[in-house]
C-alpha cells in the first residue's frame, strides 16, 4: 500500500466522520437539523467538561473543593448514563432522510463508545460502576446490557455514593470544625446571657430611679414658678417706688415755681 492510498483512505474516513466533528459544529454555531448531531455534541461537551473538572480536582489541594468537583462529575455522569445515552441510542437507530446504512451504523458505533469514555472519567469514587455485557436489543450491540448501580426507579444505591477515604477524612475534619464552632457559639451564648442579666439589672435600677427623677422634676417646676412670682412682685415694687419718687419731685418743683412767682410779684409791686 502506497502513501497515496493511505492518504486517500484517511481522507475518506475523515469525510465520513466530518459531520460528527463537534469542534466544527460548535465553530459554525450550528448542529444541523439532525437531533442526533445536536445531542451528541452536547454529550461530548459534557464529557470534556467532566474531564477538565477531573484534571482540576487532581491538581486541587483544597479537600472541600475536590469533594465538590467530584460530586459534580458524578452527577454529570449519572445524567449522561441515565438520560442522554438512552436518547442517543434511540436516535442512532432512527432512520433519517439522506443517511445511508453505513452512516447509521457509524452512529451506533459512536454511541457504543460513549459509556467507556464516561466510565473512564475519574470521580473520586472507590467503586466504579459495574458493566455487564454490552448494549441491549435497542442498541447496535447484543449479548447483555450495561448495568448501572441504580434501582428500577432510577435512583442510585448506596454503593454508588459510597464515600472514599478522602471524603471520609474531609467529613471528620468538617465534624471537628463544627464541634469547635459549637463550642465558640456556646461561649458567645454565655456572654450574651451575662449581658442580658446586666441589662435586666440596669432596667430594674432605672425603674427605681424614675420616681426620684419625677420628684426632682416637680421640685424644679415649683422653684421656677416661685422665681417667676418673685420677679413679678419685684417689678411691681420697683414701679411703685418710681411713681412715689416722681410725685415728691413734682411737689418740690411746684413749690420752687410758686416762690419764684411770689418774688417777682413783690419786685414788680414796689
Amino acid at each position: 500500500m502506497t502513501v497515496i492510498d493511505i492518504l486517500t483512505r484517511v481522507d475518506a474516513i475523515c469525510q465520513k466522520y466530518d459531520k460528527y466533528d463537534v469542534d466544527k459544529l460548535n465553530g459554525a454555531n450550528v448542529a444541523g437539523d439532525d437531533p442526533f448531531a445536536r445531542l451528541y455534541a452536547s454529550v461530548d461537551a459534557d464529557i470534556n467538561q467532566c474531564v477538565d473538572k477531573a484534571e482540576t480536582a487532581k491538581q486541587e489541594k483544597n479537600r472541600a473543593a475536590v469533594v465538590a468537583l467530584n460530586a459534580e462529575i458524578r452527577r454529570t455522569k449519572a445524567k449522561l448514563l441515565e438520560e442522554d445515552l438512552p436518547k442517543l441510542q434511540r436516535l442512532a437507530v432512527k432512520k433519517v432522510k439522506g443517511l445511508t446504512r453505513e452512516e447509521i451504523a457509524t452512529r451506533s458505533d459512536l454511541v457504543a463508545a460513549l459509556p467507556d469514555r464516561i466510565q473512564s472519567i475519574p470521580d473520586g469514587s472507590s467503586t466504579a460502576t459495574k458493566k455487564n455485557g454490552s448494549w441491549g436489543a435497542s442498541g447496535s450491540r447484543t449479548g447483555g446490557a450495561i448495568k448501572f448501580d441504580s434501582t428500577a426507579d432510577g435512583n442510585f444505591d448506596d454503593e454508588y455514593f459510597k464515600g472514599t477515604e478522602e471524603s471520609n477524612q474531609f467529613r471528620r475534619e468538617y465534624e471537628m470544625r463544627r464541634m469547635k464552632q459549637d463550642e465558640g457559639l456556646d461561649v458567645i451564648g454565655e456572654g450574651l446571657e451575662t449581658l442580658k442579666n446586666m441589662a435586666s439589672d440596669m432596667n430594674e435600677e432605672l425603674d427605681r430611679q424614675v420616681p426620684l427623677m419625677d420628684e426632682m422634676d416637680d421640685k424644679v417646676d415649683r422653684a421656677n414658678a416661685d422665681l417667676k412670682n418673685t420677679n413679678v412682685r419685684l417689678k411691681e415694687t420697683v414701679l411703685q417706688l418710681r411713681s412715689s419718687r416722681n410725685f415728691c419731685i413734682d411737689i418740690i418743683l411746684l413749690c420752687v415755681i410758686l416762690g419764684i412767682a411770689a418774688y417777682l410779684y413783690n419786685v414788680l409791686k414796689k
